[in-house]
């Protein structure tokens, strides 16, 4: 699998990354043998750059993708991991951390904002632990929605320092929201944005996001291709989520649309969804979630095999026409 630079710096991503999220117990629980299996399969076929965070199954994910990498040799992986989350002891668990946080583990710790100084530095040392690693390659600022002052005054120059000391080797913000990584890619020198779910084949609102890295050399590393599950079937079925919820009938109606034209050319919905973002030359990765490993496996040779022209001319003709059509339940 294709390595490529990460912006400007010298760290390297495939052009695939796994998303580990799933592995933290997202929605529903896996068990450490098929979280093993899964993480070996991407090994296997060439997967080398791996994301996780302190958020994904209260520190599960990091364990056990901790233990996964433990033999391998730590030139040849890159791993980011993300700050903004402290985990601290819950002082009142109620036995799952399924409705709170999302994942299906027990809510033993419960998540605390920091985006300060000393709350970067902690995250950063409970997730050397929990990785069994002295350091990551790419650390992101976690969703500061609702901290971006924190997050441009304190955690990004705490992140810039430990960059500029050579402890870490490329700073970076991930958040779904479009506007405040156009904030933050303006005022702070940063080398990467990974933006969910906005640079995707349904919903492209990204784009301003991608211009403005392009000006500035700061890399895109595109996750959640799939729009959290309505792009992943070749027919996007009715009980389909999109961003984290249930699929609206105007986001059903342009999944299908795009499948239907998918088909036409020969190949599957997913298979379009994984390689879209990687046609703009600011994505220096596209970023999916695996729990199982026949998703890895698919995911890579998706990721291999780029679509014709003329398949994406006309899955472009059809996203905007599909963008400009009003819902069915609107009447003139």
């Amino acid at each position: 699998m294709k390595a490529r630079p990460l912006g400007r710096t010298s760290v390297r991503v495939s052009t695939l990354g796994f998303g580990a999220a799933p592995i933290g117990n997202l929605y529903s629980p896996i068990d450490d043998c098929q979280a093993q299996a899964t993480l070996e399969v991407a090994w296997n076929v060439g997967v080398r750059y791996y994301d996780t965070a302190p958020h994904y199954g209260l520190g599960l994910s990091e364990r056990r993708l901790g233990d996964a990498l433990a033999h391998r040799p730590r030139s040849e992986f890159t791993i980011s991991t993300k700050v903004g989350r402290l985990l601290e002891p819950h002082p009142a668990p109620t036995g799952s951390d399924l409705t709170a946080g999302g994942f299906a583990v027990p809510d033993t710790l419960v998540r605390r904002p920091d985006y300060s100084r000393d709350g970067v530095l902690r995250s950063l040392e409970g997730s050397l632990n929990r990785l069994r690693l002295d350091h990551v390659d790419i650390v992101y600022v976690h969703d500061p929605d609702d901290h971006l002052g924190a997050a441009l005054d304190q955690a990004l120059p705490t992140l810039m320092a430990l960059r500029d000391q050579g402890v870490i080797g490329a700073v970076g913000v991930g958040m779904n929201a479009v506007a405040p990584l156009l904030r933050i890619v303006a005022e702070a020198d940063v080398d990467a944005v990974m933006v969910a779910g906005r640079w995707t084949l349904l919903d492209r609102t990204a784009r301003p996001l991608l211009d403005a890295c392009a000006e500035r050399g700061v890399a895109v590393v595109a996750a959640a291709p799939f729009n959290s599950g309505l792009l992943t079937r070749p027919r996007p079925a009715s009980d389909a989520t999109f961003d984290y919820g249930p699929a609206s009938e105007s986001a059903l109606r342009r999944a299908r649309l795009l499948a239907e034209v998918s088909g036409r050319h020969g190949t599957a919905l997913p298979h379009a969804a994984l390689r879209f973002p990687l046609r703009d030359p600011s994505v220096a990765c596209v970023v999916a979630g695996f729990r199982t490993p026949e998703e890895v496996v698919s995911a890579a040779r998706w990721t291999a095999t780029d679509l014709t022209e003329e398949a994406w001319l006309d899955l472009d003709t059809a996203a905007a026409q599909a963008a400009e059509d009003p819902p069915a339940w609107v009447s003139g």
